[in-house]
């Protein structure tokens, strides 16, 4: 049985994914920089929260329907919604690969795993939406990297006792 939390998790990180969308497509590149620091920092803290409950087939999957949901959201868009597609897919790909090589505190391996993520996640997204702009890159790699940090410190408190548990209760059956 899956705890509520995990499901409300989920549901985060979905909804997340799609919300930037909505947001980037609506006010353009100058708003990434806010939406990378609050949205994307939300999504890739989530993403290696949910990594500890979600067996490799599941996480994967919901790297698919997040990448899905990226260009679905605002397909009229065009150039943002296949950035954004290809982008989530590629750091969420990235992201999972390094926090299951890292090893040390939850909190460790998710600021090292957002940090590479969002080096994947700022430079596909810039450069297939907008052009090779290094300034924009360099501006959403740091909104990410301390939206991820932050993110990461409010879900260890918020959700990861009962994550950690839930996964403990899954592995023993």
């Amino acid at each position: 049985m899956v705890k509520k939390s995990v499901i409300v998790a989920v549901g985060i990180y979905l909804v997340g994914i799609v919300a930037a969308n909505l947001l980037a497509s609506a006010f353009g590149p100058a708003a990434t920089p806010y939406i990378a620091f609050t949205l994307i920092g939300l999504d890739l803290s989530l993403r290696d929260l949910l990594q500890l409950t979600m067996k490799p087939w599941q996480m994967l999957l919901l790297i698919v329907v997040g990448g899905v949901l990226s260009y679905v959201a605002v397909p009229e868009s065009g150039s943002i919604a296949v950035a954004s597609a290809v982008a989530f897919t590629a750091a969420s790909a990235v992201d999972w690969t390094v926090f299951s090589l890292v090893r040390g505190t939850w909190l460790l391996r998710a600021n090292v795993s957002n940090a590479v993520g969002a080096v994947v996640d700022s430079t596909v997204f810039v450069t297939m939406a907008f052009g090779l702009l290094p300034e924009a890159i360099c501006l959403q790699i740091g909104a990410k990297i301390a939206g991820g940090f932050l993110w990461s410190v409010i879900l260890r408190s918020v959700f990861l006792r009962s994550v950690i548990r839930t996964s403990i209760i899954q592995e023993s059956r």
